[in-house]
């Protein structure tokens, strides 16, 4: 019987990964959306992406963090009890070079700072969904 070889879902091309990161860091538009929205900083591990996005005078249940495909989208908004709310809504969203969906994605907010942390060796669900903070 012979083997055949199955790509992981889970394999992303490393150059790929890093010309993304440079070109994200580099754009205008990033400086821009960190001084008027939340600042985000993206690392690397062995094992790990981790997007830590910085939620000054959030509380965890006003901040939503979702994946669908590619894309890793974090809401955040003050509770209010009018309608429309006197709080803007506060929102980024950062489109991977892979699929975020295929991927094991965690989520933890501890003083202030929303940490996101995409696997790069344990799968994901493989479809839209979004993550619960604890």
């Amino acid at each position: 019987m012979r083997k055949r070889r199955i790509q992981s879902k889970l394999s992303v091309d490393d150059e790929r990964m890093e010309r993304f990161l440079r070109e994200y860091f580099l754009d205008p538009l990033t400086s821009l959306a960190d001084h008027n929205q939340f600042k985000i900083d993206i690392y690397e591990t062995e094992n790990d992406w981790i997007v830590e996005a910085y939620m000054n005078d959030f509380s965890s249940s006003e901040i939503t963090v979702k994946i669908t495909g590619n894309r890793l989208i974090i809401n955040a908004q003050k509770h209010s009890y009018t309608n429309p709310s006197p709080f803007p809504q506060r929102n980024r969203t950062i489109d991977f070079p892979f699929p975020i969906i295929d991927h094991c994605v965690t989520a933890s907010f501890e003083n202030e700072v929303l940490e996101i942390v995409i696997s790069k060796t344990n799968a994901g669900q493989g479809k839209d969904r979004y993550i619960t903070l604890p």
